[in-house]
């Protein structure tokens, strides 16, 4: 049976995207291929070049996207196109922020990101290039993993975000009554119950409209 490393790659994200990566090893792919696991050394060397070769073939659909002639849109294009990989193969998200993504369509990721933030307003120069590029990752990697978590939390339970959060309800109705809690209070009762994507495209453009705060001189 003829095998290639990209065969491999989507049988892999099958069966992380159905069991996710406690899950996932090399003997359980070949048997899903059909092969000896040590048919498969010959492509890829271990668990980590797997993972990898996982990640980059997601990566490669986020470089699908294309980019924009203007800076923010290219920006705004990708950190959705990430949000909505990661939704898709929940993998994923517990492998941003981890160790560097240096696969082919990862760096071209990174470079198309780099390139439209080099060209925003109030980035002046290399360092506040590399701090743009911090804060944008650190909130995509923070709002991803929260959401793609709280997901994984309700089907735990067996219940959906909502309900999820309203079983807690006696719990916390008993701890705000102390009073220690005021603006926790507020932000339960009177706070609404936010569309996850709505709210990741606000707070997405409140980065980088900070990024774009310092006008060019």
């Amino acid at each position: 049976m003829p095998l290639s490393r990209e065969k491999i790659a989507a049988t892999a994200i099958r069966l992380a995207d159905a069991h996710g990566l406690d899950g996932l090893s090399l003997r359980k792919i070949a048997k899903e291929l059909g092969v000896g696991p040590m048919r498969l050394y010959d492509y890829v060397t271990n668990r980590s070049e797997l993972l990898d070769l996982m990640v980059d073939v997601v990566y490669a659909r986020i470089a699908d996207v294309g980019q924009h002639s203007e800076w923010r849109s290219t920006v705004l294009t990708i950190a959705q196109a990430t949000r909505e990989a990661a939704l898709e193969h929940e993998w994923f998200a517990d492998l941003l922020g981890g160790r560097p993504h240096l696969g082919p369509h990862a760096l071209a990721v990174g470079e198309a990101n780099a390139a439209a933030l080099s060209e925003a307003p109030g980035v002046r120069g290399i360092d506040d290039l590399q701090r743009a590029l911090g804060a944008l990752n650190a909130f995509i990697i923070g709002a991803v993993r929260r959401e793609v978590t709280e997901r994984r939390t309700a089907r735990s339970t067996g219940t959906d975000e909502a309900a999820f959060q309203a079983s807690r309800g006696p719990y916390l109705t008993r701890m705000l009554k102390t009073g220690r809690y005021p603006t926790i209070a507020r932000l339960v009762i009177d706070g609404a119950h936010l569309n996850a994507e709505e709210t990741f495209n606000h707070n997405l453009a409140l980065v980088l409209d900070g990024i774009t705060s310092r006008p060019r001189a």
